[in-house]
């Protein structure tokens, strides 16, 4: 496995739909692994594929290790990693819950975002299988926030144009001090 490159915001590979896959073969899965890798390397719970300047709808998540205590919800229900090809999300309940969210192509913004609760997310697995899985609390909105990756959207897009160009001057300056060093 290989640690990739992290684009981080505004890079224009961030805004654009993703092209879906057409089946998981050996290069899809090596990238899903290579993500994988990349995602624990930079201690994050999910990544997208146009992270890593691949525009493919592909995503991989693993919350394992946060711990979640909500709603009676535990990790243990679900098997982690995550390898989510294609996904299609939909809404199982009109509730929603605004929580804030970190992004690795935003480092170090927190920005709050409203997201559905519970959903339903259809999806090929590693091995191309179409799978289908209910999801709920920072599961779904995890799976959310990295759809809205594939989609060209990004956290930022959710705060008004002030606080959006606010955001993004402090991600410059973040930029600049890590390359001056």
């Amino acid at each position: 496995m290989s640690i990739l490159s992290l684009i981080t915001a505004p890079d224009p590979i961030l805004k654009k739909v993703a092209s879906p896959v057409d089946t998981v073969n050996d290069s899809i899965r090596q990238l899903m692994d290579d993500m994988l890798e990349t995602m624990y390397h930079n201690h994050g719970v999910g990544l997208a594929a146009p992270q890593v300047a691949v525009s493919k709808r592909i995503i991989v998540l693993d919350l394992s290790k946060v711990d979640i205590k909500e709603d009676n919800i535990t990790n243990s229900e679900y098997k982690y990693p995550l390898f989510m090809v294609n996904p299609i999300v939909k809404a199982i309940s009109n509730q929603t819950a605004t929580a804030k969210e970190g992004c690795l192509s935003l480092p170090k913004q927190a920005i709050e975002v409203s997201r559905y609760h519970e959903i339903q997310v259809t999806y090929l697995d590693y091995y191309n299988k179409l799978t289908t899985l209910n999801a709920e609390g920072w599961l779904a909105r995890a799976i959310q926030h990295e759809v809205d990756h594939l989609d060209g959207i990004l956290l930022v897009d959710y705060l008004s144009n002030l606080k959006k160009e606010a955001a993004l001057n402090t991600l410059s300056k973040i930029k600049d001090a890590a390359y001056d060093k």
